[in-house]
């Protein structure tokens, strides 16, 4: 049976997590103190550091699990900076016991200045220079960025947290949408993370702030949305070296200026930004199209099929096992997946019976081996299931979820490193991680109107263990108010380490770094993971991957 969590009364402890950790996943803990800013859960002593050998390197982290190139014997910021370019994925060889979900409520925030409903999915980046070393990078702890606001209808405000404890580290004045998720990355080369989401109302603004709140711009034309179902992504596009900003229709570069709009009168708009054909620029997978980077059309689904309840959300990733990936589509009338050139292979199943409504299929998906084949799977929620996919839309397996009212995403995670990902949801009412056959193993209370939000999985305390960040807003039942922001571990920190990102609602791994830096030229996340929506495994300085359980 699943251990359903209560969450405890506010009481605040710091963890002063060491940098570097040994393979027991484990860190060090010290230095406990009253912070009054978020209710933590953590273990009352921490497992020394393993020594395996390699002793600390020059950075004094001892045995860091960074996905980092080293320094042996260089300079000792080396360490800490972001070398893997992602083109290598290498075979994990740690694993986690298999009862290892014994879930423990780490930290949880209760929001601030009247701000306690997060409508969007929380962000995971490096923002603040924690050990004061003057510079911020991976060694620094993570932080979770979240967007709060007092009402559905009011403005929200971006708050930044701290990874370890939930303690608040700055608000951002500038009210910004509350329902549009934005996205994060150094997108002027800077060095530092930025942020950019949009201005509170309809026609408004694109706006990009700097790490400490300062706002850096506002886009000199508007960006219409119209259902707090949008996103912000960012991506070089054109592969120049400059970061360019994908929201729905629409392409801004790094400066706020609009380079192009499609004009499209759009439902949902949450852009994916990937290279179908091979030349190293991102195509932009808007509903149903592709236009190259520079707004041009490279194809469209077919006339006979294209409909204003068309509008959905794509998905890329190699779903049929050749060189090529797919575009998995989502929309009202079903589930529809387009070779790379716009070929239909199917279209419009709707395999678990469920019938279309206004948002039954219309949710976004998850890409990811789930039954340790080797081989792509996806999952996603139709009205109450929740459902893991074969790629030829069959049901792999299905679990009752409470879900008729919103377009709300999964991800997954292989915690235990055992070549099998364990997919998640998160309903109106719970936090759900689910087994090879839909068995919950995990389910910890939220509330939610269940927007276009989704758990996210990354290591946010740099402990060498993956931690779950589930968001709550107001509920339809009248139920208490959960958490604004909950952090949910292992117990016993069991899990394996994931990065230490999250930058964006199309989050793929391979576009964006662990220190957020752009690539110039995305590597393919279908040729190196093949997953879409979910967090990689870092292991020895790189990504990593299990071997498959089947």
């Amino acid at each position: 049976m699943p251990r359903l969590i209560r969450l405890q009364p506010l009481a605040c402890i710091v963890a002063n997590l060491a940098c570097g950790v040994g393979t027991s996943g484990t860190a060090g803990l010290s230095g406990a103190e009253d912070t009054g800013e978020a209710s933590t859960s953590v273990a009352s002593s921490a497992t020394a550091l393993a020594d395996t050998g390699g002793g600390a390197d020059s950075s004094g982290n001892g045995n860091a699990l960074f996905d980092v190139a080293g320094a042996e014997g260089g300079n000792p910021g080396d360490a800490c900076a972001v070398g893997d370019d992602m083109n290598g994925i290498g075979g994990c060889e740690l694993s986690a016991p298999p009862d290892a979900f014994e879930p423990d409520v780490q930290w949880t925030w209760m929001g601030d200045s009247g701000d306690s409903l997060a409508y969007v999915m929380p962000l995971v980046a490096n923002l603040t220079d924690d050990n004061g070393d003057g510079r911020i990078d991976v060694c620094d702890v993570p932080d979770v960025v979240v967007i709060a606001s007092a009402t559905l209808e009011s403005p929200g405000h971006i708050y930044v947290l701290d990874g370890a404890t939930g303690s608040l580290h700055v608000r951002f004045e500038t009210p910004v949408a509350n329902r549009v998720t934005p996205a994060l990355g150094d997108i002027d080369g800077d060095g530092m993370v930025e942020i950019v989401a949009a201005e509170h109302g309809t026609e408004g603004h694109l706006l990009a702030f700097e790490h400490t709140g300062e706002l850096a711009w506002t886009s000199d034309l508007t960006a219409r949305y119209q259902t707090g179902e949008e996103s912000v992504a960012l991506g070089d596009v054109d592969n120049d070296g400059d970061v360019e900003i994908s929201f729905g229709d629409t392409m801004f570069d790094h400066t706020g200026h609009r380079l192009w709009d499609l004009g499209i009168n759009m439902w949902s708009k949450t852009a994916v930004l990937a290279d179908l054909d091979d030349d190293d620029d991102l195509e932009v997978v808007i509903d149903h199209r592709v236009v190259h980077h520079d707004g041009t059309p490279m194809w469209e689904g077919p006339a006979d099929l294209v409909d204003s309840a068309w509008m959905g959300y794509p998905q890329v990733a190699d779903l049929d096992d050749d060189p090529e990936p797919e575009v998995l589509f989502t929309c009202y009338y079903g589930i529809t997946m387009f070779e790379h050139d716009g070929t239909v292979k199917w279209h419009s199943l709707r395999p678990t019976g469920d019938q279309p409504t206004s948002s039954t299929w219309r949710r976004p998906a998850t890409i990811h081996d789930f039954d340790g084949d080797g081989e792509a799977e996806f999952a996603m929620s139709s009205n109450q299931h929740y459902s893991v996919f074969e790629a030829d839309g069959t049901v792999l397996w299905s679990a009752a979820v409470l879900d008729a009212s919103g377009v709300a995403a999964g991800t997954a995670f292989d915690f235990l490193g055992d070549g099998t990902a364990e997919a998640m949801y998160a309903d109106e009412v719970s936090n759900m991680v689910f087994g090879a056959g839909g068995e919950v193993l995990l389910q910890t209370p939220r509330t939610s109107r269940t927007a276009i939000e989704y758990p996210v999985v990354a290591d946010i305390d740099n402990d060498g263990s993956a931690e779950i960040v589930v968001v709550s807003s107001d509920s339809f039942y009248g139920d208490e108010l959960s958490p604004t922001v909950q952090v949910i571990r292992d117990v016993e920190d069991r899990w394996i380490q994931a990065r230490r990102i999250w930058n964006q609602h199309t989050y793929h791994v391979t576009n964006v770094r662990e220190d957020g830096t752009i690539p110039q030229v995305e590597p393919h996340h279908w040729e190196l993971l093949n997953t879409f929506r979910t967090n990689a495994q870092i292991e020895d300085g790189g990504l990593c991957m299990p071997e498959p359980a089947g």
